[in-house]
Parts: C-alpha cells; structure tokens; sequence
C-alpha cells in the first residue's frame, strides 16, 4: 500500500472519529432549537426552549452552584498545583521525586467510582469523629473536586519549570532580589501559559464532573450533571438540550481562547530569540 492511501485511509479515520465524537453533540444542539419536545423530528426553528431554560428555577440554581464550585475548586487547585509543581521541581532526590509524582498521578489513574465512594466513606467517618451531622456539603464537593484537580495542575506547569532556564532565577537572587519577588519577577512569567492551561482544565473537569460529585454532596448543594441525573428518571426536556448546548458553547470559546494565547505566546518567545 502506498503512500498516498495510507493518507486518505488516515483521513478518513480521523474523520470517523471527529464524527462519532461530535454528531451527538450537533444533534443536541439542532434539537435544542425545535418548536416541539420530539428528539427524532424537527419540525421549525424556535427559540422557545431556550427561553423555558432561564425560566427554569431549579436548572439555573443548579447551574450557579456548579459554576460557583468550579471557579472556587479551580482557583484552589491551581495555586496548590503550581506550589506543589514548584516543590516536586525543586527535589534533588530522583528517588523521592519519582515516589512523589506516582502518587500524584494516582487520582487520574484511579477509577472515578472509587474515588467517589472511598471520599464519601472519609467524610462520613471524619463528620462522625467530629460529631457532624451533615457530612457531604458544599466542602465535601469542594475537597473532592480539588483532589482530582491537583495532577493536572502539576503535569501542565511542571513542563514549563523544566523548560525553564534555572540560571536567570539564581543570577537574579545574586544581583539582590530576594528568593520571592525572583520567583514573581522571574519564575512566574515564563510559567503563566502552563498555570492558565491548568486553571482552565480543572475548570472543564470540575464542571463536568458526575460521578464524584454524585457520590460526595449532599441534599444542600446540587450540581447540574446531578440535577440533569436525576430528570433522566422521567423525560429530559429540550430545555436541557439547550442548557447542555450553552455549557459546551462557552467551554469551546475558552479552549479556542487559550489556543490563541498560548500561540502568540509562543510566536512572541521565538520573536525574541
């Protein structure tokens, strides 16, 4: 086989993919706009459900407490990560570094169901010993989240730490700045677009999380993928559709944003040079 098929047949397999991965999605969207509830017949353009989507009390106080959560959990986690990535940076042990980084891919590595149960099993056991009633809250959800957060945080600014030039943070400290201000002066600007990439993962991940979330709140504080679960025990209405559609919209938008930044980011390193 030459060449030139193999290009296609890879083509066509990137395109297969890209289609499976973003047709449901395309029909959610289309569906979103239809003038009545059917999921398999459009009958004309509205934007009623839409307007049944901000009208709906339950949804947009579901959809507050998420965002809420994932802005809080995110920030949490990226100033921890970015800490923590400096730490991990700074370990002269291979040994100890290599131990340290397997138990921070742990959370990514470990099945999501149990992540969540061995989280609820802590919190219930800790509001025991405290002599809490209500164990899974807004702080369970809060902790949890961070905890899956964290590695990723780690793996996106650690990179930039080893791309990092070491000497000009040292030759800085020489000239007098102090170890602090060398690292916000110095340290901070070359590590941003990695600080950024992570804000905004653990922004994506918190947001979307289900199962965790699921298995770590409680009756006071409910997410939108949980709020979305349970309609799924009757008929979820295409005002969902519409709700699930504006969450991708505004997390596409990020990505392309963050796409762009970091290649004129780039473009303006190799400008330098």
């Amino acid at each position: 086989m030459n060449n030139k098929k193999l290009s296609v047949l890879a083509k066509l397999y990137i395109a297969l993919i890209i289609f499976f991965l973003y047709a449901p999605i395309v029909v959610m969207a289309l569906f979103s706009f239809n003038s009545t509830p059917s999921t398999y017949i459009f009958s004309e353009f509205s934007t009623k459900w839409w307007t049944e989507m901000f009208r709906n009390s339950a949804a947009m106080q579901a959809l507050k407490s998420t965002i809420l959560l994932a802005v809080v959990s995110a920030i949490i986690s990226t100033v921890l990560g970015t800490l923590a990535a400096v730490g991990i940076y700074n370990y002269t042990n291979k040994r100890l570094k290599s131990v340290v980084m397997s138990v921070t891919n742990i959370p990514m590595m470990n099945p999501e169901i149990v992540t969540g149960i061995s989280m609820m099993l802590l919190f219930v056991f800790s509001a025991h010993l405290l002599n809490k009633a209500n164990a899974l809250n807004f702080w369970s959800l809060l902790i949890a989240h961070v905890t899956f957060c964290l590695p990723y945080v780690i793996l996106h600014v650690l990179p930039k730490l080893r791309q990092f030039d070491i000497n000009i943070y040292e030759a800085a400290v020489d000239l007098g700045c102090k170890p602090l201000a060398a690292f916000f002066k110095v340290v901070m600007p070359n590590i941003t677009s990695g600080i950024i990439t992570g804000l905004v993962m653990s922004f994506t991940l918190s947001l979307d999380d289900f199962i965790i979330s699921y298995f770590t709140s409680g009756p006071s504080f409910q997410t939108l993928p949980i709020y979305i679960f349970s309609l799924t025990k009757k008929r979820v209405k295409p005002d969902m559709y519409a709700l699930s559609t504006l969450i991708f919209a505004v997390i596409l938008v990020l990505l392309i944003l963050l796409n762009i930044a970091q290649l004129r980011a780039q473009k303006g390193k190799s400008e330098k040079k």
